[in-house]
């Protein structure tokens, strides 16, 4: 129970990465203040309580400062405290070449996977300033480190979280807020359900994976837990790799 008397909050909590982590934070004693504009987080909240645990889920627009404004209060309000979190949410753009992807698409994709990373930083450090530290986590993919064809968009849009979780780290690691960031690689998720249902596809890929298969959201949340722990005090500024050894090909 390494987080008994801790709150988290948390967005993109509706299924996947985010379900799976928002449950491992309940079972580790966390009360989880989940936001999410897909209303199926809220199932994910009532598991929780049902399990036992403390959970609450707010609809929110991660694209809207004021959502994560409203959320940092929500957790004060309910648990009395914010200790960790995690921003989780994000959008997957359909393949496209670069020339190809029209304005709508990249502005969603930096509306929701960037902007909506920064303006949680935002209102989470904060609060953070002003209790005398806390943990960030932020999720961004191994296509902050890589790219692949037809993903431009997307691919810079990672490359934007593994920059700003350093310089954020940078600036307010002597505040005592630790922020680091995942890189998870292909993981079975309603979001990649598509590419997993294609043979072609599962063997073009996993053929350059040396783990052949792909990694379950829980795989992930392990990582995610122990960055919000003690025991990694000593992380900050850091991309943890979560993807089964894709990139090490």
């Amino acid at each position: 129970m390494r987080f008994s008397n801790k709150t988290v909050v948390m967005t993109g909590g509706a299924t996947g990465i985010g379900a799976a982590t928002a449950m491992a934070f309940a079972r580790e004693g966390a009360a989880v203040v989940i936001g999410d504009w897909n209303e199926e987080a809220a199932h994910v909240a009532r598991a929780i309580a049902e399990a036992g645990g403390r959970a609450t889920f707010h609809k929110a627009d991660v694209r809207d400062p004021a959502s994560h404004a409203d959320l940092v209060a929500l957790s004060l309000d309910t648990y009395g405290s914010l200790d960790m979190a995690f921003n989780n949410a994000g959008v997957l753009p359909p393949p496209l070449p670069l020339h190809e992807v029209p304005p709508e698409n990249l502005d969603l994709i930096f509306d929701v996977d960037i902007k909506g990373v920064f303006y949680a930083m935002q209102a989470q450090i904060r609060h953070f300033l002003r209790v005398g530290g806390g943990a960030i986590v932020n999720t961004a993919s191994v296509a902050g480190l890589v790219a692949d064809p037809n993903m431009s968009h997307y691919v810079a849009a990672k490359h934007a979280v593994v920059g700003l979780t350093k310089a954020a780290a940078v600036e307010y690691s002597a505040r005592g807020i630790r922020i680091n960031a995942i890189a998870p690689g292909f993981i079975a998720t309603p979001m990649t359900q598509a590419w997993l249902d294609s043979e072609d596809f599962k063997a073009a890929f996993f053929a350059h994976n040396v783990s052949g298969r792909a990694g379950a959201p829980e795989e992930v949340a392990g990582t995610v837990l122990h960055l919000c722990s003690d025991a990694a005090s000593f992380c900050n500024g850091a991309l943890f790799v979560i993807d089964g050894g894709q990139t090490a090909h």
